[in-house]
C-alpha cells in the first residue's frame, strides 16, 4: 500500500490520538477501561494502511492484556488475523481465523468477493455488527499487499481439517436453532467454543 511519508504521518497521529484518549479512559474510571465509543476497536485497521505489522501486534498484545475476551466484531478478528499471519504467527492466525469465522462467516466471501463457504448459521446480528463499525469491509484479494495472505487464508480455509471444524460449528449453530432448554443451549455453546483448539 503505497502511501507519501505526510499521509503515513498522518495516520500515525491518529493512533497516538486513540492511545491517549484510551489511556484518559482509564485513568478517568479508576484503573479500568470503560471506552463506550468503542475506541480500541480502531487502530489495527490503521496499522494495516501504513503496514506496521509489528505495531499491530504489539498493540494486539495489549488489547488482549486490556480487554480480554473481547473482539466480537468479525472485521477486527479478520483484522488480527492478518496482522498474525504478516507477523508470521501462522498457527495464531489460523486459529483466529477459524474466530473470523464463527462471528461471520461472511467476511471471508467478502474479501474474497466471491460465495466461498457455505452458510449454516443466522447471521443477521453479525452483519450489522461488523457493518456498523465499518461500513463497508475495506479488504479485498485483489489488494496488492494481500496477495501472500489471500494465498494463505484460501489454503487454510478449504484444508480438510478447517472444513471439518466448519462443518461442526453449522451443526451446533443448528441445534441451538431448534433447543430451548438453556442448559443443553449451554452444553452447545460450550462445544462451539472448543472447535478452535482442533484448528
Amino acid at each position: 500500500m503505497t502511501m507519501t511519508p505526510k499521509q503515513q504521518e498522518r495516520i500515525k497521529n491518529k493512533i497516538k490520538k486513540i492511545k491517549a484518549a484510551l489511556a484518559a479512559d482509564k485513568k478517568r474510571w479508576g484503573g479500568y477501561h470503560h471506552d463506550g465509543q468503542g475506541l480500541r476497536y480502531a487502530p489495527p485497521q490503521f496499522y494495516i494502511q501504513i503496514e506496521d505489522y509489528t505495531g499491530g501486534l504489539r498493540y494486539f498484545n495489549w488489547f488482549n492484556k486490556n480487554f480480554p475476551g473481547d473482539g466480537c466484531y468479525p472485521d477486527f478478528l479478520f483484522e488480527w488475523t492478518l496482522i498474525l499471519f504478516k507477523t508470521g504467527r501462522l498457527k495464531e492466525a489460523e486459529k483466529k481465523a477459524f474466530e473470523t469465522f464463527t462471528e461471520d462467516t461472511k467476511v471471508f466471501d467478502e474479501f474474497f468477493e466471491r460465495p466461498m463457504i457455505p452458510v449454516g448459521k443466522s447471521e443477521d446480528s453479525d452483519a450489522e455488527g461488523a457493518a456498523s463499525l465499518t461500513g463497508k469491509f475495506p479488504y479485498s484479494y485483489k489488494q496488492d499487499f494481500l496477495t501472500d495472505f489471500s494465498d494463505w487464508l484460501y489454503k487454510v480455509i478449504q484444508s480438510e481439517n478447517f472444513m471439518a471444524q466448519m462443518i461442526k460449528f453449522q451443526e451446533i449453530e443448528k441445534l441451538l436453532e431448534e433447543e430451548d432448554d438453556s442448559e443443553t443451549r449451554g452444553h452447545l455453546y460450550d462445544q462451539a467454543r472448543q472447535l478452535v483448539n482442533k484448528i
